[in-house]
């Protein structure tokens, strides 16, 4: 009988599910996922955890209790960091410990570290490390690691092109209506397990695309140009993910059909707040594009987010049509 390894569709699921999917299935292990965010996730997460703690980390705990009893394993790696010279948010690391102690009757936790700071190397390390868990063939582990990154290469390929990584793994993919306006491009800036959730984000990307506009993020955009873009910063960048928003920022900023800005930030993550901020200060500083931040919580009252959001597509809509058609005296 197959082992099954159950993997929460929250935090890292957004980014790196494509390649520890074909992974473990290589590996011969069944792969579970846990529901798509619901009411009752959100709220147990909430009931489980300290009330600072963010709104990932507590959705990240009530996908857990959403799969622990069906599944042998729980794969929870302890994620330091995945670039070199640079962190991640603490609370991956911390996520295996806080599960243990939390939550009660859950599966062995597959936590290995993976830390590539320091080298690339490092992630092979992990990986033989995480393969042990199903077989002791180095060989195999190897083999089944050049598969698993083939698909996330591809996933990623699919990514640069324009399609948006929640459609990727669900499946869906964007239909272009033909209607008389024109189509926005707005820039939705944040981290991936805050934009692509649709219960946490209020589904703002669907709401985007009824409204005939484009979605720019920031993991469209190639590395290399984030890494160019992000060099006008004073020091290097602590965080992997501020160097990403930085750099990517700068980059839409300059490209010149960009017609706003969202920051969508979970309220009281602390690089968000001086990240959102730091982007702020460059875009009024350089150029014209509407911009706005967006706060998310565990409530999940939709009216305020839908008012703003439906005020900024409004206000750049006019501004597209009448700003330069104001009379002298108006």
């Amino acid at each position: 009988m197959k082992k099954k390894v159950g993997i929460p569709r929250a935090l890292f699921y957004y980014q790196y599910y494509p390649l520890w999917k074909v992974f473990f299935e290589e590996l011969g292990a069944e792969v579970v996922l846990s529901d798509n965010t619901t009411k009752k996730i959100m709220d147990d997460g909430v009931k489980l955890t300290v009330d600072q703690a963010c709104l990932p980390v507590k959705l990240f705990h009530g996908h857990v209790l959403n799969i622990k009893d069906k599944v042998d394993y729980l794969f929870i790696p302890r994620l330091t960091s995945v670039s070199k010279n640079e962190y991640i948010c603490p609370k991956f690391g911390g996520l295996p410990d806080m599960v243990r102690n939390t939550i009660k009757d859950i599966p062995q936790i597959i936590d290995t570290e993976i830390n590539l700071r320091k080298s690339d190397k490092k992630a092979l390390e992990a990986v033989l490390e995480i393969g042990k868990f199903f077989t002791q063939d180095v060989r195999r582990i190897k083999n089944a690691y050049k598969k698993a990154l083939e698909n996330y290469y591809e996933f990623r390929n699919k990514v640069k092109g324009g399609t948006l990584p929640c459609d990727i793994l669900d499946k869906k993919f964007n239909v272009i209506r033909k209607n008389s306006k024109r189509r926005l491009n707005i820039a939705l800036i944040g981290h991936a397990y805050n934009i692509y959730d649709k219960y946490s984000s209020m589904n703002i990307i669907d709401k985007l695309k009824k409204n005939d506009i484009d979605i720019i993020t920031i993991d469209m955009i190639d590395d290399g140009i984030i890494n160019e873009n992000a060099k006008h910063l004073n020091k290097q960048m602590f965080w992997n993910y501020g160097r990403k928003a930085i750099g990517g920022a700068t980059y839409l900023i300059e490209r010149g059909d960009i017609d706003g800005i969202i920051c969508l930030m979970a309220f009281g993550c602390g690089i968000d707040s001086f990240v959102c901020d730091l982007i702020e200060r460059k875009i009024r500083k350089n150029s014209k594009i509407p911009f706005i931040v967006l706060n998310i919580d565990e409530h999940s009252g939709e009216a305020g987010m839908n008012t703003r959001l439906e005020a900024f597509i409004d206000m750049i809509r006019w501004r597209n049509r009448d700003e330069n058609n104001l009379p002298a005296y108006g």
